[in-house]
């Protein structure tokens, strides 16, 4: 039966976002002069929750935070934001995460994260909130926090009979991995390869790469493809998700988006391929916009947008000001 506002468990990072933007991205030893530095709201798990939380659901966030400013400006935007923080630590003696990003004015960017506290992050704090990830409609975690953490999360979820998403990156090589508690494994096309071991190099199918993963033990894999959509591979089909055209920005956190907003598609009840729809809408309209928290939609402009646009595929213009920056 749908749920209006399903309840979605985080279980992620949180790093301070440092950004400075430059007119392309630098050369190894090179020095750029840059402009337009910021801090803003970063990390994998902090970006899911908010997404989710705007787009309607009932959100717990689980994770570790330095005793620190930048873990007290994470506080202060979950609580904001009407997200569950009983499964936030605060760790005295520990740094809160951090991340310096530069983008470019293409929308690209390279990013470099420090992970302070996330690594603190334990199954034994997943015990700790144990009670949220039981009775969730969905539990997302993604590896800014320590791979063991991660599954031992999706593990007490799937027992419980909880949907589980497991974003697989920063990427790693999951070969060895026990994937039998996840529901949905969310790679793009980078994330997938180092997680069969191949080299970027490697010329495989996306589809042939969805198939591959789900040898690992996960029920169902969404390859991301960026401005191409995505592709939904389960045991019985392949299904190819057309993407949303929008002029893009800022790509920046659109993964997290979109993950976000298929944590709450499954969890109001739909079929993955719908689901993936949805997600896709979610994730290209952040792109309109600068930064990840800044750029997430509600879900009433979501809404709007899905009514607007059912079929969307023209390019529009982006406005001066956003084209700008």
């Amino acid at each position: 039966m749908p749920t209006e506002h399903p309840a979605v468990a985080v279980v992620g990072s949180y790093a301070k976002a440092l950004v400075m933007t430059a007119d392309r991205i630098p050369a190894p030893g090179e020095t750029l002069i840059g402009r337009d530095f910021r801090g803003t709201f970063g990390g994998k798990g902090s970006d899911m929750a908010v997404q989710a939380a705007r787009l309607g659901a009932a959100v717990t966030y689980l994770g570790v935070v330095g005793d620190d400013a930048y873990g007290a400006e994470l506080r202060d935007l979950l609580e904001h934001e009407g997200v569950d923080l009983r499964g936030l630590r605060v760790a005295p003696g520990e740094t809160t995460g951090v991340g310096f990003i530069v983008k470019d004015t293409a929308g690209r960017n390279v990013i470099v994260v420090d992970p302070g506290a996330n690594a603190a992050f334990s199954p034994a704090d997943v015990d700790a909130a144990a009670a949220t990830v039981r009775t969730a409609d969905v539990a997302l975690a993604q590896l800014e926090i320590p791979l063991g953490t991660a599954l031992h999360a999706l593990s007490l979820a799937h027992a419980h009979g909880v949907t589980t998403i497991l974003n697989p990156a920063p990427a790693v090589d999951l070969r060895q991995t026990d994937l039998s508690s996840v529901d949905v494994l969310t790679p793009n096309e980078h994330e997938a390869k180092v997680a069969l071991g191949l080299g970027p190099d490697d010329v495989v199918p996306a589809a042939e790469l969805g198939a591959r993963l789900l040898a690992l033990g996960a029920r169902a894999v969404i390859v991301t493809l960026g401005g191409s959509g995505s592709l939904v591979v389960t045991a019985d089909q392949v299904t190819e998700v057309d993407p949303v055209r929008v002029a893009v920005v800022d790509s920046n956190g659109a993964g997290d988006s979109f993950n976000a907003a298929l944590a709450v598609a499954l969890g109001e009840g739909r079929d993955l391929p719908d689901a993936a729809r949805f997600a896709g809408t979610v994730a290209a309209l952040s792109c309109e916009h600068w930064e990840t928290v800044p750029s997430y939609q509600d879900r009433t402009t979501v809404e709007a947008y899905l009514a607007a646009n059912p079929n969307p595929t023209a390019i529009p213009t982006p406005t001066s000001t956003e084209a700008r920056r």
